[in-house]
């Protein structure tokens, strides 16, 4: 973890890599670099909630590959590895710790449904939360019309990557 005047003071591509595997999204890690330098870890959060507002199709596909199904450790074989992918993995694991072994059959099968209906990988900011809230919150959002379930996806990219960054940058 960096202080936000050491994040400030990073060449442009170190800040980027830092970033990087807070979100999959390129756009979005130019757009924090490029902020700089921030005054404070509030400005820096609010430069990266506001870059993450609006994702467009190809972003919001980009990156929900990094991340894996709700449930699983590891992204498999969807995509080749890179330096950002290997944090985004070790973030996922982390972050999905709540979800416990007992769940794992109901959230395949939930997950699976999801997939069906919306073509993508289910996304929930799973900090925090256990696998009954994270069963709950994925039967629930089963029922949202595309639009509507496109903009939770895209709020639940924001809150991992907000999340994330906090993790990296102090």
């Amino acid at each position: 973890m960096v202080q936000v005047t050491e994040f400030n003071a990073l060449p442009a591509g170190e800040a980027r890599s830092l970033v990087a595997g807070c979100l999959g999204v390129p756009r979005w890690a130019d757009e924090v670099v490029v902020g700089r330098p921030y005054a404070d870890v509030d400005a820096l959060r609010k430069q990266a909630h506001d870059s993450a507002l609006e994702l467009t199709d190809d972003e919001l596909a980009a990156a929900l590959s990094r991340h894996p199904r709700i449930g699983e450790s590891r992204i498999g074989e969807r995509r080749d590895a890179d330096d950002a992918d290997d944090a985004e993995a070790r973030h996922s694991r982390a972050e999905q710790s709540g979800v416990g072994a007992g769940h794992q059959e109901r959230l395949r099968a939930a997950n699976a449904a999801y997939e069906a209906r919306f073509g993508r990988v289910f996304l929930i900011r799973a900090a925090g939360r256990s696998g009954d809230e994270i069963l709950a919150e994925l039967q629930r959002r089963l029922g949202n019309d595309d639009a509507a379930e496109r903009a939770e996806t895209v709020t639940a990219l924001r809150e991992i990557a907000l999340l994330r960054l906090g993790q990296v940058v102090a």
